[in-house]
């Protein structure tokens, strides 16, 4: 066989007895410029177009094995050129847009010292929100272990300690943090925590933070009496007259008597009842006394007073002495003024005509007379003397190196015994701090029992002792 060559069929020899014509379909003595693959091709149908672009790789063509004979053989068409489809283009690459630049007029170190500002801020305000809120009544202060319960388990847990906040509808609370003061609604279904939880995250607890000096507040929960069981019932009343009590609607009512005594008129359908009643539970409790708007008085100027009251009895006779005792409203300062005065050993007779001081600057305050050698007691004409609302002493046993001394007060004529150091400075000089080392307190218990005081135990000194 001869080499193969471009041409799919082999080499056919002149003599193999082939008849050109009938296989090809016309004469072997036609025009020879006639290409007898025109008409094949031309038969063809046109290529399908494709829905899709493809890359179609060329097929390989098979060899064709020789056939003693060839009947009926149709020429192959070539494969069409394969088609390419072109690259796509390049997605375009998104340029990354610069990063803003701080502007230029920023100072970089105020930046950072804002922002370690603000670190600093956070940090407080975290220590802050972890501290325990506090419970706060009166003097009373302690922390709140388990802010979880409610401020009605709150009250429950502290009316043992302040039996006045045992009844729940009389009690209110509020809730203080720095100026935040929030009002608590529902005690019964409110807990603690949820309430500082609250004001914490508000804007206006926050701003306020940054504004205050304080930046480290208590969170004050504080209940509040808002109601007690004191007063008048609707069937009761004070009156100041006998007459003023029958003329009102009211079953028990309370009125004073001239003779400084407090009745209880009772009205019912059997008539009325009226009694002297010790103990009206119905009027305020009131305790007498005297109240000084003024300083002490001295103990330079009251040992003048006396030294004075010892010089009229170092004669052949003693007899008492009468001193006054004024408050100088312009040098805010007391002075003494020792008026005219007749006096024997019982008795004193003072003429005040002559008393030129000036009213609207000296303030009469205290009167003060001895009792020479005798008790330091207000007589029976002292009482008749003694009226006008101020304070009065006598001074007594002027014989002793410290005289005895007695104060009242009178209020309308009412007299009323009074502690000296009401009115009266009392012994208070400084003394150095180390005597009270040299004092040693044992107890009782602690006392030695026919021991040598070398023996006895040592103790510490008042100062280290609670």
């Amino acid at each position: 066989m001869s080499e193969q060559s471009g041409f799919p069929f082999g080499e056919v020899s002149d003599g193999a007895g082939l008849d050109i014509d009938a296989i090809f379909g016309g004469a072997s003595g036609g025009s020879g410029s006639v290409n007898p693959f025109e008409s094949a091709l031309t038969q063809q149908p046109a290529p399908i177009p494709q829905e899709a672009p493809q890359t179609i790789a060329p097929q390989p063509v098979p060899p064709v094995a020789q056939q003693p004979a060839f009947q009926n053989v149709q020429p192959i068409p070539p494969a069409p050129a394969p088609v390419v489809q072109p690259a796509p283009a390049p997605a375009p690459v998104a340029t990354p847009a610069p990063a803003a630049q701080p502007p230029l007029d920023i100072d970089p170190l105020a930046a950072a010292m804002a922002e370690q500002e603000a670190k600093t801020e956070q940090k407080a305000a975290k220590s802050l929100f972890e501290k325990a809120p506090v419970f706060h009544y009166g003097s009373a202060r302690e922390d709140i272990t388990d802010p979880g319960m409610t401020f009605e388990e709150l009250r429950i847990a502290k009316s043992a300690d302040f039996p006045e906040l045992g009844e729940g509808k009389k009690v209110s609370w509020t809730v203080e943090y720095g100026k935040t003061v929030k009002p608590i609604t529902d005690p019964k279904g409110t807990t603690i925590a949820s309430v500082k939880s609250e004001i914490e995250t508000s804007k206006a607890f926050l701003d306020n933070l940054k504004k205050a000096k304080d930046k480290n507040p208590d969170c004050l929960v504080k209940p509040k009496v808002t109601a007690q069981s004191k007063g008048i019932a609707a069937y009761k009343g004070v009156f100041a007259s006998l007459e003023e009590a029958r003329a009102s609607d009211k079953t028990i009512c309370a009125i004073p008597g001239g003779d400084g005594r407090v009745y209880e008129l009772r009205k019912s359908e059997l008539g009325e009842f009226i009694a002297p009643k010790d103990c009206v539970i119905d009027l305020p409790s009131v305790v007498a006394g005297f109240t000084p708007a003024l300083p002490l008085v001295p103990m330079e100027l009251l040992a003048q007073i006396i030294s004075f009251f010892r010089c009229c009895m170092s004669g052949p006779e003693e007899f008492e002495a009468l001193a006054h005792i004024f408050w100088d409203r312009e040098e805010e300062k007391f002075v003494a003024h020792i008026p005219k005065q007749r006096v024997t050993k019982a008795h004193i007779d003072a003429d005040l005509t002559q008393d030129d001081l000036p009213e609207d600057r000296y303030l009469h305050y205290i009167d003060i007379h001895s009792h020479n050698s005798m008790e330091a007691k207000f007589s029976r004409v002292d009482d008749e003397d003694e009226r006008a609302t101020r304070i009065y002493i006598v001074v007594g046993r002027l014989d002793k190196f410290f005289p005895d001394i007695t104060v009242r007060m009178s209020c309308g004529g009412a007299y009323l015994t009074l502690p000296p150091g009401c009115v009266l400075e009392s012994f208070g000089a400084v003394f150095p701090r180390e005597w009270r080392t040299q004092v040693t307190l044992l107890r009782r218990e602690a006392l030695p029992v026919l021991r040598p005081m070398a023996e006895a135990p040592a103790e510490k000194p008042w100062e280290d002792r609670q």
